[in-house]
């Protein structure tokens, strides 16, 4: 999907509506699937919604777990590592980005499943990587989705590249990440909900290296 493909003299109701109905209580599918038929939304369009589009309630409460960069010095630091490296991956390619209601950054571009490491994952690491030695945590642990195409291998090769920079930490490929981040003690590195809703604190890695360092300006809902 093209930035230029968004269509915000529709998008504005729309996410204007949607807010209300989930304000109301509504299912977030089910509010969605009639909001995107009743306003004739692109399959682009209905993901931008339904990603970046919250409650002033939920909203308000993640925001109220966001940390800043410098609270991960010294800290343990979770990350969930396929959502950060497709992140900024999508934005080493230039892919849509968007800022979400809840000040999260996230990828709209729909390649979860079928990611596949490449040499901008290298890249996106780089960054990373960047970030925690200007403000080192004290143990880094990188949660993998195992069920994804050669999750296996770029837990290794994420856990030399760490020891290369001297990173102390551990990367693991789990079969479900979600679980077993949310089961560690320490700051979440995360853009996924379900993680930020479930969590105390949270560091938006990508959103922050997206915005503060590659000086990119992801979409803001209309």
């Amino acid at each position: 999907m093209r930035i230029h493909a968004l269509r915000k003299d529709l998008l504005r109701p729309a996410a204007r509506d949607f807010r209300f109905l989930l304000s109301r209580g509504y299912p977030r599918k089910s509010a969605l699937l009639f909001i995107g038929n009743h306003f004739q939304l692109h399959q682009g369009e209905r993901d931008l919604l339904y990603r970046g589009v919250f409650t002033g309630e939920q909203s308000m409460a993640r925001c109220a777990k966001i940390v800043r960069v410098g609270a991960i010095k010294g800290e343990k630091l979770i990350i969930d590592g396929h959502n950060v490296l497709i992140t900024l991956e999508s934005a080493i390619k230039r892919r849509p980005l968007l800022l979400a209601d809840d000040n999260f950054v996230r990828d709209i571009s729909r390649i979860f499943r079928r990611f596949r490491p490449t040499d901008r994952t290298k890249a996106a690491w780089t960054l990373v990587e960047g970030l925690l030695s200007d403000y080192p945590p004290c143990h880094v642990t990188v949660l993998l989705d195992a069920p994804l195409p050669k999750s296996g291998e770029l837990a290794a090769r994420i856990r030399q590249w760490m020891k290369h920079a001297e990173i102390k930490g551990d990367v693991t490929a789990a079969a479900r990440p979600e679980s077993s981040l949310l089961a560690l003690e320490g700051i979440k590195a995360s853009a996924d909900s379900v993680i930020i809703d479930r969590s105390t604190r949270v560091f938006d890695l990508a959103g922050h290296i997206i915005r503060r360092r590659l000086h990119i300006k992801p979409i803001l809902i209309p």
